[in-house]
C-alpha cells in the first residue's frame, strides 16, 4: 500500500513537472510560429494544461481500466468547480465576465449533457462519439478565436512574454522533459491507483473521481490560489470552464478514438455524472443571485462544501 501511495505521489509530481515544461515549450514554439498572444493563450495553453488528464486517460484506457479514464474527467470537472473555484472565491471574490453566460457556460453545459446522453445510451463512448466530441472542440475553438478577435481587448495574462526569446535547443529539451515526465507520471499514477483501489476494496472509478481527479487538478488549483493571493485576476472563471470543455471534448474525445471507453462502474453514470451536471448548472444562478456578476466568499464556501459532501458520499457508497 505504501509503495502504491508513493507511485501515486511520484506520478502526480511528474505530471505537474511535465505539464509545466510542456506549457513552456508549446508557448515558446508558438511564438516561433508567429502566433498571436491571444491565440496562444486560448488554444495552446489550454491544450498543454489538459495534457496530464489526456495521458492518464489514454494510459488507463489502453490498460483496460476505462473507469479511470471516465472517472478522471468527471472528477476533474467537479474538482475544477467545487474545489478550485470554491477555494479561489473564498480567498477573494471573483468578477464574472459576460462571455461566461453568453458563450463558455452554454458550451460546457451542452458538452456535459452530450456526454451523459452518449454514456446513458449504451454505456460505451465509441470511436464515432469520440470523433463527434473532438469535432465539437474544433468548432468551439474556431468560434472562441472569432469572438476573441471581435473583442480584441481581451488580454491573455497566462502567456509569458519572456518565452519569445527561447532558443530552439531549449524548446526541444523542454519538450523532451515534458513528454518523458508526462509519460512516466501517467504510468505510475495509473498503476498506483489501480493497486490502491484493489487494496481498499473500492472501484477504480472511486479512486479516479477523487484521488486522480484532484491530482490532475492540482496545477489549476495552485495557479488559482497564487493568483488569488496576489490579487491578480489571472485566474478567471473562463480558464476553469475552458478546462472542463477541453476535458470532455479533447481528453475523452481523443481517448475514445484510440480505445472506446466502456462504463464498468455503474455509479459513474447513475450518480457521479449528475454531480458533474449539477456543479455545471449551479454556476449560472450563482452568477446572478444575490449579487450580480460576482462570485463572493459565501458562494465559494457553498460550492466548496458541496464538493466535500460529494467526496464523502463517493467513499460512503
Amino acid at each position: 500500500m505504501l509503495l502504491s501511495l508513493l507511485y501515486v505521489f511520484v506520478g502526480l509530481v511528474l505530471l505537474v513537472v511535465g505539464g509545466e515544461f510542456l506549457v513552456r515549450s508549446s508557448v515558446a514554439l508558438s511564438f516561433k510560429l508567429k502566433l498571436s498572444k491571444m491565440v496562444i493563450g486560448l488554444t495552446v495553453v489550454s491544450f498543454a494544461t489538459s495534457a496530464p488528464e489526456l495521458l492518464v486517460s489514454i494510459q488507463a484506457a489502453l490498460n483496460g481500466l476505462s473507469d479511470i479514464s471516465l472517472g478522471n474527467v468527471i472528477g476533474s470537472n467537479i474538482a475544477n468547480i467545487g474545489l478550485v473555484l470554491g477555494i479561489t472565491a473564498i480567498i477573494g471574490p471573483l468578477a464574472i465576465d459576460k462571455d461566461f453566460y453568453k458563450f463558455n457556460w452554454p458550451v460546457m453545459v451542452l458538452l456535459s449533457f452530450a456526454l451523459y446522453v452518449m454514456l446513458d445510451n449504451d454505456g460505451v463512448l465509441t470511436q464515432l462519439e469520440g470523433l463527434i466530441l473532438l469535432s465539437s472542440l474544433i468548432i468551439y475553438l474556431f468560434l472562441l478565436l472569432k469572438r476573441a478577435r471581435k473583442f480584441s481587448d481581451t488580454t491573455t495574462e497566462e502567456v509569458d512574454d519572456s518565452l519569445q526569446k527561447t532558443s530552439n535547443f531549449k524548446i526541444i529539451i523542454w519538450l523532451l522533459i515534458g513528454g518523458v515526465a508526462l509519460y512516466f507520471g501517467s504510468e505510475l499514477l495509473v498503476s498506483g491507483a489501480e493497486t490502491i483501489a484493489l487494496k481498499l476494496g473500492v472501484s477504480e472509478g472511486v479512486i479516479a473521481v477523487t484521488l486522480i481527479a484532484v491530482g490532475t487538478s492540482v496545477p489549476e488549483l495552485a495557479a488559482s490560489v497564487i493568483a488569488a493571493l496576489k490579487k491578480e485576476k489571472a485566474i478567471s472563471l473562463g480558464n476553469l470552464i475552458g478546462s472542463n470543455i477541453f476535458n470532455i471534448a479533447s481528453v475523452l474525445g481523443i481517448t475514445s478514438i484510440i480505445q472506446p471507453i466502456a462504463v464498468k462502474d455503474e455509479i459513474l453514470i447513475s450518480v457521479n455524472i449528475f454531480w458533474m451536471l449539477g456543479f455545471a448548472m449551479i454556476l449560472l444562478p450563482l452568477a446572478f443571485i444575490p449579487k450580480k456578476m460576482i462570485l463572493n466568499r459565501p458562494k465559494g464556501l457553498l460550492i466548496f462544501i458541496a464538493y466535500c459532501v460529494f467526496v464523502a458520499l463517493v467513499f460512503i457508497k
